[in-house]
């Protein structure tokens, strides 16, 4: 880009950061990782396929659904989509490329990247994970290829998030030894289903297995739906439809009635029927043996949080760029007009949600790496697995809600321009809206991050629901409580670092430990305060979900200010990590700019909580706009750095005018 462009037309400031350049090939480079050889492969099939952006827009809603198979099907035969299956059937032998993969396939038209998740991620990561090797052989290899299309079905019409609520029942007729696949209620429906309206052959359907007139919990089966583009006897599947967006996802209904399978069809990894009807499994807990399972499936969450920050870098990428062109009011020169990225307030609009885009990217990062190290059996313990899915959990809930509120602010930073479909936004908005529910409703998520923070992880408490964490909890000492989580190790950690405490009031503004401080307190706080509601309510002799209804936005506040930490816990260890140079003072002033802002806009709890006083938090908001006085100079590098093809952008007019 033109140098003119770069340069703010505003009188120089100090900067703690030195002189600040990038080399955005280098930034990029850090930013693909490990694995930037196959984010270059995906971004080359992304300008490759870069039609599909206009297909989705000109074609008809059908025409479109055969249109991004195609693609999907296309991408199948280079193995990049498959990245994450055993090498023996196709597959690339390495999860964290998978994610790698899916993650930068993010910047293209999501309606493929869904379908993708759907077809490898869900269907193909059900198989892999809750099969046996019967189940590998007879569908991986295919699947990997695109040549048999699968779904996955667990939601159904009246359940999503209680997937133990289930009303789909497969049961075992011994006689015939198989399965009878049956939808009691229309409220059993499977639905929302992505790949079911159209093209897939085979479902992983989850139902409440029913063995010798017993109730053993919900299980997976492979069940056939089409043969040769037929749907199978028993079966109805009907279109949910015109969507918001992702219409190049074919969504849909499905119910059995009464449809048979073999014995075997049962996914049958971690529990088993055999011929005579006796049903077994290694984990006796029927509701661990049921977290189990879903454990495993972990790594779509992983990929919905990626694909959230993937299409934040798209939106901050078009909106940095047009307020590098776009001139309005002549505010500090009586003959020209002013650039929007010189007017603070905008600044503000982009920078912050840039620089948390940023802390996201390094979190999404440890955890695709947790991930790998989980399922490639490297660090694959209870304990890691759960803290694994605590961690995805809340990752993705913070993800997709920035996504969602960084893409509006995006579009409304572009004006009339940002209205326009070919810039992008109106696809980006519609396409990710969805991102927030799921893979997991993001408030019943952090419910998850929260029972986990409340027992420690313990596998002894694996098996609790809502209500028995409760009981838990209230059963505990509140000090013992804070003593069985990691938060009480951080507020120690603290007083180490700081030796005092008026820690908060003695560090400097744009000192990491204080920022790490002030989250780390406001974890432990907010921890300790659920678990003295929690105690509270049920010693007054309240009932148990009465109890955790009342405290349930102390719940996900908790559990928020969890993940928060996290998040800059991998912003401040990847900086820390970089030798001296551009690379490491550029991330540093991000990596402030986010903790301070995420501090400023969550100020009226550090000052109700006494961590904050009106003159720093007053200070707090001078320093930010400071700093994005600092970052206005590589504004233009920094989103550049994202790797976004150009040609994924679009927005021709709205890029090349000047």
């Amino acid at each position: 880009m033109a140098s003119d462009l770069q340069q703010p037309e505003v009188e120089q400031e100090v900067s703690p950061y030195g002189d600040l350049t990038v080399d955005v090939p280098a930034l990029t480079a850090l930013l693909d990782g490990k694995y930037a050889d196959i984010r270059a492969t995906v971004r080359e099939g992304l300008v490759e396929y870069r039609s599909v952006l206009d297909d989705a827009e000109t074609m008809s809603r059908e025409d479109f659904c055969e249109r991004v198979k195609q693609v999907v099907v296309d991408l199948a035969a280079t193995g990049q989509t498959g990245m994450g299956f055993p090498e023996e059937y196709g597959g690339g032998g390495d999860i964290g490329a998978s994610i790698a993969a899916f993650e930068t396939l993010g910047f293209g038209d999501l309606s493929v990247l869904v379908k993708v998740g759907v077809q490898f991620g869900l269907f193909g990561g059900a198989i892999l994970q809750l099969g046996t090797k019967r189940h590998h052989d007879a569908y991986l290899a295919g699947l990997v290829k695109g040549e048999i299309m699968g779904c996955f079905a667990m939601t159904e019409t009246g359940h999503g998030s209680n997937v133990q609520a289930l009303g789909t029942t497969a049961t075992y007729d011994p006689d015939t030894d198989e399965f009878v696949v049956h939808t009691p209620t229309p409220a059993a429906t499977k639905d929302y289903i992505g790949n079911a309206a159209c093209h897939a052959e085979v479902a992983v359907v989850f139902a409440q297995l029913v063995v010798g007139g017993e109730s053993r919990g919900v299980h997976a089966l492979v069940v056939p739906i089409r043969a040769d583009g037929a749907v199978l006897p028993g079966v109805t599947i009907t279109d949910d439809g015109l969507k918001m967006g992702l219409n190049g996802v074919d969504n849909g209904r499905i119910s059995f009635d009464d449809v048979r399978v073999p014995r075997d069809a049962l996914l049958d990894r971690f529990a088993k029927v055999t011929e005579d009807g006796d049903y077994y499994s290694d984990i006796e807990n029927a509701n661990r043996r049921f977290f189990t399972m879903l454990g495993t499936l972990v790594q779509g969450r992983v990929c919905v949080g990626a694909a959230g920050i993937s299409a934040s870098k798209v939106a901050l990428a078009i909106a940095v760029e047009y307020a590098l062109r776009r001139r309005q009011f002549e505010a500090t020169a009586p003959d020209e007009e002013q650039l929007l990225l010189d007017y603070g307030q905008h600044q503000r609009r982009l920078f912050i949600p840039l620089a948390r885009t940023y802390g996201l990217h390094f979190a999404q990062e440890v955890l695709a790496a947790e991930l790998h190290g989980v399922f490639s059996g490297d660090t694959d313990d209870e304990t890691t697995r759960r803290l694994l899915e605590s961690r995805a959990a809340g990752t993705k809930a913070l993800a997709t809600w920035h996504a969602t509120r960084t893409i509006q602010e995006c579009r409304e930073a572009c004006g009339g321009a940002g209205y326009l479909s070919v810039n992008r936004f109106a696809a980006l908005k519609a396409d990710t809206d969805v991102f927030t529910t799921f893979e997991g409703d993001n408030h019943v998520l952090l419910q998850l991050v929260a029972k986990g923070l409340l027992t420690d992880y313990a596998s002894d408490f694996s098996d609790l629901d809502q209500l028995g964490m409760v009981r838990f909890v209230a059963g505990l000492a509140v000090e013992t409580v804070l003593e069985r989580t990691y938060a009480h190790k951080l507020m120690e950690r603290i007083k180490d670092v700081f030796g005092s405490d008026t820690w908060d009031a003695d560090a400097g503004l744009l000192d990491p430990d204080y920022h790490l401080a002030m989250f780390r307190f406001r974890e432990e706080h907010r921890i300790a305060g659920v678990a003295r509601r929690l105690k509270r309510g049920v010693d007054s002799g309240m009932n148990p979900g009465e109890v955790f209804s009342r405290v349930q936005d102390h719940v996900i506040a908790a559990a928020r200010a969890h993940v928060e930490r996290l998040v800059l816990e991998a912003f401040v260890d990847k900086v820390r990590a970089q030798p001296d140079g551009p690379a490491k003072d550029v991330l540093n002033l991000l990596c402030d700019l986010h903790a301070l802002s995420s501090i400023e806009a969550d100020r009226g709890w550090f000052m109700e909580h006494g961590r904050l006083t009106s003159a720093r938090s007053k200070a707090i908001s001078r320093e930010v706009n400071a700093l994005c006085r600092q970052v206005r100079p590589v504004a233009g590098d920094l989103v550049r750095a994202f790797g976004v093809p150009r040609e994924m952008l679009r927005a021709e007019e709205l890029l090349t005018w000047e």
